[in-house]
């Protein structure tokens, strides 16, 4: 049971809102003309020209108005690369989560949790919802200020201050990410109750095994239907939502702290980093260096030192 979409022009669309008049939904996504339900198939029409139709009948339905322009399922490229993950998982209803900031010497982590419906996957292509590794900040800003208007999400922000506070107390990075992750799905299922994902899918950066570990001991600890796998953003449109509204937020914080050091901060954690790490140093003492780094990182080391040389 796939998913069939058709290319056509606005007229058309509209011939098939007043066929499809007595199914229509009131409940029409963000850039949609409008959706309609029938006993085997839902439809939904957006303004680019794309009509989605999903269900037992949606091929047969689709082949009244026309040959398909492609299909909103996977290719047999694209398949999952994990063997664990279901078959159509890129074309389901879940909850995607992926975090930003844990390699950057400046600036916070920020993690967050997106729920993208099947329904609107065809949507989130049209506003150019992809893995964001391959777009400049200013284009995922973009998209997701857009993102965050419908798609139910989570975003949790650690700062400097207390992320040195905790790993100083022992705590690994990869912890600190179980806990940020498995709280802001949590926030997410909360948030669409009753209903429920198909899956849930995270951005993996450590096995499964050691990702609950990390949990041991916490209460409300999500297990049913979670899936681990590395370059998730591009096997589900849900991961690739939630990296972008977290990659916003990133940039957002990046952007206040750079204010409060009176000069543009470098992101990544390279030898310009520390250079303004020193600089940093330099004009506010080595005391500001919480607020503003990831202090275990080896960059504070070379900071300092490159302080003191000048």
């Amino acid at each position: 049971m796939g998913n069939t979409v058709l290319t056509t022009s606005l007229s058309e669309i509209k011939k098939m809102e007043a066929h499809y008049s007595p199914f229509l939904s009131p409940k029409v996504p963000a850039g949609g003309v409008f959706a309609a339900k029938t006993p085997g198939c839902a439809i939904t029409a957006y303004k680019s020209g794309k009509v989605l139709f999903q269900g037992r009948d949606g091929e047969s339905e689709a082949a009244k108005w026309g040959q398909p322009s492609s299909s909103a399922g996977p290719s047999p490229k694209q398949q999952p690369i994990s063997a664990k993950l279901p078959a159509q998982i890129s074309s389901m209803s879940i909850i995607g989560s992926d975090e930003v900031g844990t390699g950057d010497y400046f600036g916070p982590i920020t993690v967050v949790a997106a729920y993208v419906k099947k329904q609107d996957l065809e949507l989130l292509k049209e506003l150019g919802v992809q893995d964001s590794k391959n777009l400049k900040d200013d284009k995922i800003i973009a998209i997701a200020k857009q993102l965050v208007e419908f798609v139910p999400y989570s975003l949790l922000t650690l700062h400097n201050q207390k992320y040195n506070q905790m790993q100083g107390s022992g705590m690994s990075q990869g912890k600190l990410k179980a806990l940020l992750h498995n709280q802001a799905i949590g926030h997410v299922l909360n948030k669409i109750a009753p209903e429920k994902p198909e899956a849930i899918l995270i951005d993996q950066f450590a096995k499964e095994e050691i990702y609950y570990s990390h949990l041991k001991g916490k209460q409300n600890i999500i297990r049913d239907n979670v899936y681990f796998s590395t370059k998730a953003e591009g096997i589900h449109l849900a991961v690739a939502a939630a990296s972008m509204i977290a990659r916003y937020a990133f940039v957002k914080h990046f952007e206040k702290l750079g204010e409060k050091a009176g000069f543009t901060l470098p992101k990544g954690a390279g030898s310009q980093v520390d250079l303004a790490a020193a600089r940093l140093i330099k004009s506010k003492g080595t005391e500001c260096l919480p607020e503003f780094v990831k202090l275990h990182f080896a960059n504070t080391d070379k900071a300092m030192r490159l302080a003191r040389k000048d």
